[in-house]
């Protein structure tokens, strides 16, 4: 069994029930969920492409994958997570767009997110105690050899390559998608994600993830909302 700490906005969210469509799953429940529609895709092509995304459900990494540290159970990690959220203010992100990253599509920020990365910053500290150490089947399954020399340091220090500096805030839409098909999945996420993605994001919760054997889907099995404040900040 594996936990994960990931930002995904709450489950009666717009974008929450979009990206839920998209993917063909819910996180919060594990149920599956009918495509949407498109000019673009078929449902077909929407599974395909989305297909990488789905077992993890819509989330922005925080705490990568990991098994927990001798001691420790999924309650008292739990609990640790809502103490953590209960001091942390919630703020928003000005906009997210569609975008590609490493060739799958993802939503990305729109513009720098400094509170983005403090917030994912604090969650690779505050967490790491949780994070039993990494086997080396683990180590050779990030590719150790095609990491930049402070990314194969992240990922023996912290369980993950893509942290502080090398971390990059995105949510997940695709597996890689190259050449003419990339024009056809832009155009159909672009159609669907459009609408919601005039409006500011809320940041005001963070969910731990439950894989609950290797390769099945990861579902939500905690959220906690952040403290509440009467302005909220921009990201």
């Amino acid at each position: 069994m594996r936990y994960a700490i990931y930002f995904t906005p709450p489950r009666e969210s717009p974008l929450t029930r979009l990206a839920a469509s998209w993917l063909g799953r819910d996180a919060f429940s594990g149920a599956a969920v009918e495509p949407p529609k498109t000019g673009t895709l078929v449902p077909a092509e929407i599974a395909f492409h989305s297909a990488a995304a789905r077992r993890y459900g819509f989330h922005a990494t925080l705490k990568a994958p990991f098994h927990l540290a001798a001691g420790e159970s999924d309650s008292s990690l739990a609990e640790a997570l809502a103490e953590f959220a209960a001091g942390v203010e919630p703020f928003f992100i000005p906009r997210l767009a569609v975008g590609q990253l490493d060739g799958f599509f993802a939503l990305l920020p729109a513009a720098p997110a400094a509170a983005l990365n403090r917030l994912a910053d604090d969650v690779v500290v505050a967490f790491d105690r949780f994070r039993s150490p990494l086997s080396e089947a683990d180590i050779e399954r990030r590719n150790p050899d095609a990491l930049s020399a402070q990314q194969f340091s992240n990922l023996h220090r912290w369980g993950y390559p893509y942290v502080f500096g090398s971390f990059r805030f995105h949510m997940t839409l695709t597996g890689r998608v190259a050449g003419a098909e990339a024009e056809r999945v832009r155009a159909a996420l672009d159609e669907v994600f459009g609408p919601v993605l005039v409006s500011p994001v809320p940041v005001d919760g963070i969910a731990l993830f439950v894989e609950p054997e290797p390769g099945a889907p990861f579902t939500i099995h905690s959220y906690s909302q952040f403290a509440p404040q009467r302005e909220r900040k921009s990201a």
